[in-house]
């Protein structure tokens, strides 16, 4: 990328444009490199902002990575649980903005829907790699979405996974999902009526719902399981008992980030010291501190989405977008 010349343009990029650039497997590698270099220090300090709205909310997120050339990303998600019934659009609408951080040049708008999507699922993943008994092979998906899918199909690229059980409080949404799973992935996938059977029978745990109340139980839990809890990305969300990160090793993205508007958030409210938190994602990736060390470790890993994953996601579909040819132009100097 040159951003200094000066017929640089700014790219646009729809949804559409997005879709088909890069896949999910190129989404884990560049998640895994983003956690790694702001482990090691070669990254702008990620940053982030929560705004109540009357129906909804909206997160602003921004950061920067050191890549082929420094680059600053800054994105904006409204988040409308509503939207479906009222307007027949997805809950969440946005745009990301990718930025030179050599000249603060707009280098493309993006729309931040698929990107937010598929980077939550890679870094469900990263996290498993190094987090899961590399064995796993039976998951249980609590929330049936978009989300959930994404969360499926990136454990299946690092784990062997065979079966897969589907929880939703609404079992249509669970038999719909274990359908199309199954026959998407060639592996076992039922709807779950009961969260402690199927739970008590997997190795991997993914919560990914809208839930404001704690759902997942510390006694529906066995040893050696790996939890990914990503639902809760704002201080009023909340899936997991904070049960049990007290009595286990807890893996956060953001130590701060978490602090305020993930699963840690409600834990420390219990009791819970910031001080007990294993490490952040990027200390275990870059090798700075150990991940499982035991089969029998209840690992839990407190997922709220961060800037790193935005600007790394957004960089390599924006390189792909220029090599294809995709997308518009505008020219923001004139």
């Amino acid at each position: 990328m040159n951003s200094s010349n000066g017929t640089q343009k700014t790219l646009l990029l729809s949804r559409r444009d997005i879709c088909d650039l890069i896949s999910l497997g190129d989404y884990i590698t560049v998640v895994e490199q983003a956690f790694r270099m702001y482990s090691e220090g070669r990254s702008l300090k990620p940053e982030m902002m929560h705004v109540n709205s009357v129906v909804g909310e909206f997160h602003v997120k921004g950061g920067g990575l050191e890549l082929q050339e420094r680059l600053f990303g800054l994105k904006i998600n409204g988040d409308f649980p509503l939207n479906s019934d009222r307007f027949g659009i997805p809950s969440i609408q946005g745009m990301i903005v990718l930025f030179s951080g050599e000249n603060g040049y707009p280098l493309a708008i993006m729309d931040s829907r698929e990107i937010t999507l598929q980077r939550t699922g890679a870094a469900t993943a990263v996290a498993a790699k190094y987090l899961a008994n590399p064995n796993s092979d039976t998951v249980t998906i609590c929330g049936c979405g978009a989300q959930g899918r994404i969360q499926l199909r990136a454990l299946a690229e690092v784990l062997p996974i065979r079966r897969a059980f589907a929880f939703s409080r609404d079992q249509s949404r669970a038999r719909a999902f274990a359908a199309e799973m199954g026959s998407e992935l060639g592996i076992d996938v039922k709807p779950a009526e009961d969260l402690r059977q199927p739970v008590q029978a997997s190795n991997v745990c993914v919560t990914c719902t809208r839930s404001t109340r704690y759902f997942l139980l510390k006694e529906y839990v066995t040893a050696g399981t790996f939890i990914a809890a990503v639902g809760a990305d704002s201080p009023a969300k909340q899936e997991l008992d904070p049960e049990l990160l007290m009595s286990n090793k807890v893996v956060v993205d953001l130590r701060e980030q978490c602090a305020k508007v993930g699963e840690l958030r409600h834990a420390l409210t219990r009791g819970f010291s910031e001080s007990n938190v294993h490490a952040e994602l990027g200390e275990i990736v870059s090798g700075k501190k150990p991940g499982r060390t035991s089969e029998d470790e209840i690992i839990i890993f407190d997922s709220t989405g961060t800037a790193l994953q935005d600007v790394a996601a957004a960089a390599a579909v924006y390189e792909k977008a220029k090599h294809l040819g995709r997308g518009r132009t505008l020219d923001f100097v004139q």
